[in-house]
């Protein structure tokens, strides 16, 4: 089966067969199991890959934890896990073909396989891939016409820094549950941005990978995203990684109402693990990698943030004027309706802080230039799930937003003069900047504390 054909991005159906072809060819290496159930009822797969002669540790040792239980394939447990997550969120498709890839690559490379166990956890949110209907985004107008990504609430790796522990989704206590099986020495989760360049968030600081990472970037013509609006006001040991605030810190979220500090990338530490996010564009701009000083920042903020309030406003009352009218309680219309009013009631917030000039002293261009892509995505987000809903209802008003979604597009392609990244690049790219994580990690050892 051929997953990387251009511009085409697989359904999480078409990755568990690949998935199921890979173990049937490698019973001896490869094992696929079924790790849990959406709240939909769609299953999430779990694909190992490690050598039957791993080894053993004792399975309080930090990075340590049993196999993936018995069965066909390895059951020996490795002396370290690395588990990787793809698919967490539904807009971001690039994870489920880079986890594959970087099964078959383990699988030929059998140092990486020596006292480690590989596991991945190919789609993380399966009813939200369900609705984000995108396998081949031609323009920025075309990945937006069937566009979806669930609230916070609803995001598997999001949803502990929201919600209480007895109301977490399905999805999220089979992430934990993994984690907790398997005590990863390393948590990679596969992530991707519609327009933009490449980074990397760390829960601890890598020693060592901002060499690759650049290396990679560079060779792949994508570019390095020096001032991510995701991890403003963080450590940045290199261009393009990011080191998050600690768990015992009082650093606030970036223009998020989440606390990464209480998401499912943190669960690792308590076995001394450390997490890796890596985000790779579909669309490149140079915008997002220019390291020159910001002639005025703050004002810069303050106009994007009148901007981002002007054009919540008009979706806003669109949706005003439809929502008596709209099924609510429809499998598809629900999910987007919660969606597109999470948006909405977050985006003052975000205007708020731009509005006070919170800009860090150091901000670049391209700090400016990632603020920029998140403010027009924000809105268009939310314009173009309502667009879905009210020509799903054969709504009057659809006419008139479809206008306005589509002149967004138009500004947003004509602003940052995107080129698509082939989806093999956007592939090979994730996959080098995972292995590099895990050779530097291990270069550097054990972390100094537990948890910190």
């Amino acid at each position: 089966m051929t997953l990387l054909r251009d511009m085409c991005y697989p359904t999480p159906q078409e990755l568990a067969l690949a998935a199921r072809a890979l173990a049937d060819a490698h019973p001896s290496l490869v094992r696929l199991r079924r790790t849990g159930t959406s709240r939909g009822g769609r299953p999430l797969w779990l694909l190992s890959v490690q050598s039957p002669e791993g080894g053993t540790r004792p399975a309080t040792a930090p990075g340590s934890g049993p196999g993936v239980g018995s069965g066909s394939g390895p059951d020996v447990a490795p002396r370290h896990n690395v588990l990787v997550v793809a698919g967490a969120h539904a807009n971001e498709p690039v994870g489920g073909p880079t986890a594959l890839a970087l099964a078959r690559r383990v699988l030929d490379a059998p140092g990486l396989r020596a006292g480690c166990g590989w596991h991945f956890l190919l789609c993380a949110d399966p009813d939200g891939a369900a609705l984000h209907r995108t396998p081949h985004p031609h323009s920025i107008l075309d990945y937006h016409r069937n566009f979806f990504r669930p609230p916070g609430p609803e995001q598997p790796e999001w949803a502990p820094s929201l919600l209480p522990p007895d109301r977490l989704p399905p999805e999220t206590l089979a992430l934990t549950a993994l984690i907790d099986e398997l005590r990863p020495v390393l948590q990679v989760s596969l992530h991707a941005t519609d327009l933009g360049g490449s980074w990397v968030q760390l829960t601890r600081d890598i020693p060592g990978l901002a060499e690759p990472f650049a290396k990679s970037a560079a060779e792949l013509r994508i570019p390095v995203e020096t001032g991510a609006s995701d991890a403003a006001g963080w450590p940045s040991p290199g261009p393009g990684i990011f080191v998050m605030p600690a768990p015992d810190s009082d650093a606030p979220g970036v223009f998020h109402p989440e606390d990464t500090r209480l998401s499912t990338w943190y669960h690792a530490h308590a076995y001394d693990g450390t997490t890796a996010i890596v985000e790779v564009p579909m669309w490149a701009s140079d915008l997002v990698d220019d390291p020159a000083p910001h002639p005025d920042p703050r004002r810069a903020l303050r106009s994007l943030a009148r901007r981002l309030t002007a054009d919540a406003d008009q979706v806003a009352r669109v949706l005003a004027g439809a929502r008596g009218q709209l099924p609510a309680g429809d499998p598809t219309s629900g999910p987007l309706l919660r969606a597109v009013d999470w948006t909405l009631a977050l985006i003052p917030q975000i205007a708020a802080q731009w509005s006070a000039g919170s800009a860090p002293p150091e901000a670049t261009a391209a700090y400016i230039g990632s603020i920029d892509a998140f403010a027009r995505r924000l809105a268009l987000r939310a314009a173009a799930m309502l667009l879905r809903v009210l020509c799903a209802a054969g709504h009057p008003a659809a006419t008139a937003l479809d206008r306005l979604v589509t002149g967004w597009c138009e500004a947003f392609a004509a602003r940052f003069q995107p080129r698509w990244v082939p989806v093999a690049t956007q592939v090979e790219h994730q996959t080098r900047t995972v292995l590099a994580t895990y050779e530097r990690l291990l270069a550097a050892g054990p972390p100094t504390t537990a948890g910190g």
